[in-house]
């Protein structure tokens, strides 16, 4: 079990990792799209939450620090979720379909991120405490 828990927290970990990759190569992108979803202060918000996937992926790859994974994540995941993925907002058919997968994609991400806080502390080969 330990080896699967292992190989899931490194899935998940490049998963976030290439996200924040992404929040700050993609930029230019983004930030774009954020100010059209009316996201306030695009311009810090895309690599803000670029820092909090940053933060997360390298705690959930380490197993340091845990909790502080699930906090960064749910900061980043209910503001993302209900800001950027809001389709019931949405006129255009494809476009509310596609935020309606991503939001709930990002509702099932915040129900696993909470689990994380019921497995024992220190994680099977964690680096840290």
């Amino acid at each position: 079990m330990e080896i699967a828990f292992l190989i899931g927290r490194i899935i998940v970990g490049l998963y976030w990792l290439n996200g924040a990759v992404m929040h700050f190569t993609q930029a230019q992108s983004m930030v774009p799209y954020a100010k059209m979803k009316n996201v306030p202060f695009a311009e810090l918000a895309v690599p803000g939450t670029g820092v909090l996937l940053v933060i997360a992926a390298l705690s959930i790859l380490t197993g340091v620090y845990p909790v502080i994974a699930v906090a960064a994540l749910v900061v980043f995941l209910v503001p993302v979720t209900f800001m950027m993925h809001n389709f019931w907002t949405v006129e255009d058919q494809m476009a509310k379909m596609n935020d309606m997968v991503m939001f709930t994609k990002n509702i099932s991400m915040l129900g696993y991120t909470l689990t994380l806080l019921a497995i024992p502390q220190p994680w099977a080969f964690s680096l840290g405490f």
